[in-house]
């Protein structure tokens, strides 16, 4: 039961760091495109490979803390449903470039971020 409300309040936590990092973009960036869910995708990705990584050679990292940081906090935080959202609106407005490039640099952009994340996890000890 621990586990289990540790996953839930972490991802209350997420949600709400999702929320205030997407009004700051917003203020930041501007709403002509979704740069909020773009950056929370890239960290998203990046944490949870570096918390993965990091945790797979170190038992600094209790289980039911791993679970928390990574399908609660991360789980809450990440946003690929609107992702693919805001991606097909894109494509029902015809706008084929911002389309594709929304696309193109989430998928590639969170590929690269993951790997970074999981080559830093491994160099802090992660095995």
């Amino acid at each position: 039961m621990t586990r289990f409300l540790s996953i839930c309040l972490g991802g209350a936590v997420g949600t709400g760091a999702r929320y205030l990092l997407s009004l700051w973009m917003l203020r930041v960036a501007g709403g002509g495109f979704p740069w909020g869910t773009l950056t929370i995708n890239l960290l998203g990705s990046f944490l949870l490979s570096l918390i993965l990584a990091f945790s797979l050679g170190s038992d600094l990292l209790s289980p039911t803390l791993r679970m928390a940081l990574t399908t609660g906090v991360l789980g809450g935080f990440t946003t690929y449903s609107t992702f693919n959202h805001e991606t097909l609106q894109y494509f029902q407005l015809e706008s084929w470039g911002l389309g594709f490039a929304y696309l193109g640099l989430t998928v590639l952009g969170c590929l690269a971020a993951g790997g970074l994340g999981f080559l830093l996890g491994r160099s802090l000890g992660g095995g």
